[in-house]
């Protein structure tokens, strides 16, 4: 039989896709089959609860009290007690000894840097312990050890620079700036007339709220009123001593008075109070100035010789004869001007001159004398300005140097009327002065400008 004729391979082509139909219906209903097998075993069981079983609350014992007895004390007194003498009572030999208040010391800084100084304060600003901002009528400075040197002077008080008005303002700055000073700053303030001198204290002294008010009740005995001015009948005034130098002729010099050497002398007193800064408010300064010496004894014999001089004896009896007019002429022109005064409210007016001060008062009120006193007198040597130089730049080496301090500040306040002559080689000699002891200067001109320049206007 021939299989491959047409009509057998048409066939066998139905019977074909008749098994593989069959086949496939097979895979498919058994896939099936299986996949529900299968789920049936997967599927959980239904999630049931267990109720736990009731716990029991034991209850607790009954509260039990102890009573516990405290231990009874036991005697800490000794059984036998002996009373002996403090002065029988036997102890070690202890070394007391404590170094003097002048004695040196000496500081070492953890960054190898030391410094030296005086139990009672040495090094200018080393430490800085009670280091001060100081600002007086603007001049500023740092000083741990501050001085205020004050002039007292009629010439502070005159009518043309503000009178006592003026005055309080300038003890009113001191006062503030006292109150204001750092715990621990040393101060002074010493007042002046000339060679005539009143300390507050005899050395600076800290700073605090009593000290600061009893220099306050201090303050108000000095030019009080017109009665009562500069340093007279004030209790307590002396004429220094100077004392850096046993024996220095320039330091006698200085103390013998006679008109001339004025500044160098009250400067040379308050270089001794050993300060970092000296203010010093004046209304007279023009610098060291001219230095002068006694006369010798040619100047004293010539001056001898033309007080006994008949021309001589004749107009000293005039010109005293006419004195005590005088003295009237001067008290009634000072009763109308003070009348006026009152007025208009002013204080009365201060001369310049004392009530002794016949000439210079008579001269500043315009009163011509008829018989004015006769010229003359013994004269003085005048000094070398190079020594007296030399002078104070010993007086600093001593006192300042040598114990490896810093010389002082010396700061000036020129306090002068609004129209008083200052020469300009005046002017000269005052900044000299402050560059050599390395300060400052301010000039002040009257009762308007010492009020506008005061510390103190900003806490009024």
């Amino acid at each position: 039989m021939n299989f491959f004729n047409n009509k057998n391979i048409k066939r066998n082509k139905i019977l074909f896709r008749v098994i593989i139909v069959s086949v496939l219906l097979h895979v498919v209903f058994g896939f099936i089959a299986g996949f529900i097998t299968i789920a049936s075993h997967l599927k959980s069981e239904d999630t049931s609860f267990e109720v736990p079983p009731v716990s029991e609350t034991e209850e607790l014992p009954k509260e039990t009290k102890v009573r516990i007895s405290p231990p009874q004390p036991k005697d800490l007194m000794p059984r036998d007690l002996k009373i002996q003498q403090i002065g029988n009572i036997t102890v070690d030999q202890l070394d007391v000894d404590l170094p003097t208040m002048s004695d040196d010391f000496t500081v070492s800084g953890g960054l190898g840097g030391s410094v030296s100084g005086n139990l009672l304060g040495g090094a200018r600003g080393n430490i800085g312990l009670g280091v001060s901002d100081i600002n007086v009528f603007g001049l500023k400075t740092r000083a741990e050890k501050v001085l205020f040197l004050v002039d007292t002077h009629r010439r502070m008080l005159t009518d043309e620079k503000g009178g006592l008005n003026s005055y309080r303002v300038i003890k009113d700055e001191i006062s503030f700036m006292v109150s204001n000073l750092s715990p621990g700053t040393l101060f002074n303030v010493i007042f002046y007339d000339h060679r005539r001198f009143k300390f507050f204290k005899p050395k600076l002294v800290p700073t605090g709220v009593e000290v600061s008010e009893e220099l306050s009740r201090w303050f108000l005995g000095i030019n009080r009123d017109a009665e009562n001015i500069g340093l007279a009948n004030i209790p307590g005034v002396f004429v220094p001593k100077l004392g850096t130098f046993e024996k220095n002729d320039i330091q006698e010099y200085l103390e013998w008075w006679n008109g001339h050497n004025y500044t160098a002398y009250v400067t040379a007193v308050a270089l001794e109070q050993d300060a970092d800064a000296i203010f010093m408010i004046t209304g007279r300064h023009q610098g060291i100035g001219k230095i002068v010496a006694p006369p010798t004894e040619k100047q004293l014999q010539d001056w001898e010789n033309q007080k006994n001089s008949e021309e001589f004896k004749q107009q000293l009896a005039k010109y005293e004869a006419e004195e005590p007019e005088m003295r009237r002429k001067i008290q009634r022109e000072l009763e109308k001007i003070n009348a006026d005064r009152a007025k208009k409210g002013q204080p009365p007016r201060v001369l310049k001159g004392g009530s002794n001060d016949v000439r210079g008062n008579a001269s500043e009120l315009g009163l011509v004398w008829k018989n004015p006193h006769p010229p003359g007198g013994p004269g003085h040597r005048d000094i070398s300005p190079l020594k007296v130089t030399r002078y104070f730049k010993d007086l600093l080496e001593r006192r300042y140097t040598e114990r490896g301090v810093m010389a002082p500040s010396v700061n000036v306040v020129l306090f002068l009327a609004a129209d008083e002559v200052f020469l300009d080689s005046w002017q000269v000699q005052l900044d000299e002065y402050a560059r050599f002891f390395k300060g400052k200067r301010r000039i002040i001109r009257g009762e308007s400008e010492i009020k506008s320049a005061r510390t103190y206007q900003d806490a009024l």
